[in-house]
């Protein structure tokens, strides 16, 4: 009887308690008190994110200004087909844009052969699982490695072990390894996202896997594929840590006219002007039109990269 009546009891403080957390939770002061925390707390947040825009837009305006000061009189068709020189009126970048393109040659058939094939074996052929799980991982992680590292990694390899020295292929390769992780990363997101109906549609018409990655995986995964490639090569571009590892030269006076020649790039001509600078004003003035000649080239990269995302993307 006396158990009886306790569970009774506690029923009852049971209710009484739930009733109570109720009435609490409807208050229309509480209720009223924490829309205002959020509202506030919203206000705090967009202004907060609105600060750090503007911030960033502003050392990016007086970055752009400052570059575009000091380039104005330099950039012309003489400092665009001269070759370098000790003397800052009669240096131009005609041998650095060669040593540039000639890297690119290297790094885009390389990075797009691996990092697709590496893509499509992942998310085809390998089988779910641990090693999947171990080699995805592993590419995430390489993707954030500091790219010096990648740069004694190229010394030690390709510069010397295979003795290509400082050569536009031992810098081609080194700059491979560094973008491939971003590559396979994008790449593995493009083919993810081709819906699972077009790869039965093919099986069901008796089509082979190979068959149906070839005709309708990357195709449909083609524009994500390319965006993540173009800028991935964009970076590479930009790179100078690896490069000055590999003991690329600050001064080559002859166009370089082979995969093993000696050369120099946009981004360590920049660096090694930069540093001069305190010795020759005018390195300052040749460095800040290098610059621009430079974002010109990252921004058409860049804007090819959004017209083929923008025409060749498909919904579904």
């Amino acid at each position: 009887m006396n158990h009886h009546n306790s569970s009774d009891n506690n029923e009852k403080n049971i209710e009484l308690n739930n009733e109570g957390k109720l009435k609490t939770f409807f208050n229309k002061d509480i209720i009223s008190k924490r829309m205002n925390n959020r509202i506030l707390l919203d206000k705090v947040a967009k202004k907060l994110f609105f600060g750090s825009i503007l911030f960033a837009l502003i050392i990016l305006v007086i970055l752009f200004y400052r570059i575009g000061v000091l380039s104005i009189g330099w950039i012309d068709l003489q400092f665009l087909t001269s070759n370098l020189s000790i003397f800052p009126e009669k240096a131009g970048i005609y041998g650095v844009l060669i040593g540039s393109f000639l890297l690119m040659v290297v790094v885009i058939p390389v990075t797009l052969l691996l990092g697709i094939s590496t893509a499509i074996y992942l998310e085809e052929y390998a089988k779910k699982g641990r090693f999947q799980s171990f080699v995805n991982i592993n590419i995430s992680n390489l993707a954030g490695v500091p790219s010096v590292i990648f740069g004694l990694l190229g010394l030690t390899v390709f510069g010397r072990l295979l003795n290509l020295g400082s050569s536009i292929l031992a810098g081609g390769l080194t700059l491979s390894l560094l973008v491939l992780p971003i590559i396979v990363a994008a790449g593995q997101e493009a083919i993810r996202a081709v819906p699972g109906f077009l790869r039965d549609g093919a099986y069901a018409m008796g089509a082979t896997k190979w068959t149906t990655v070839r005709t309708v995986v990357l195709p449909s995964a083609l524009p994500g594929i390319l965006t993540g490639s173009i800028l991935a090569v964009s970076r590479a571009i930009g790179e100078t840590a690896p490069l000055v590892v590999l003991g690329i030269p600050a001064l080559i006076l002859r166009v370089p006219n082979s995969l093993m020649s000696d050369f120099t790039a946009l981004p360590i001509q920049i660096y090694y002007w930069t540093l001069d600078t305190v010795l020759t004003p005018e390195y300052a003035n040749m460095a800040a039109a290098t610059i621009v000649v430079l974002l010109v080239l990252l921004f058409l990269l860049n804007s090819v990269a959004i017209v083929i995302r923008n025409k060749y993307q498909r919904r579904y």
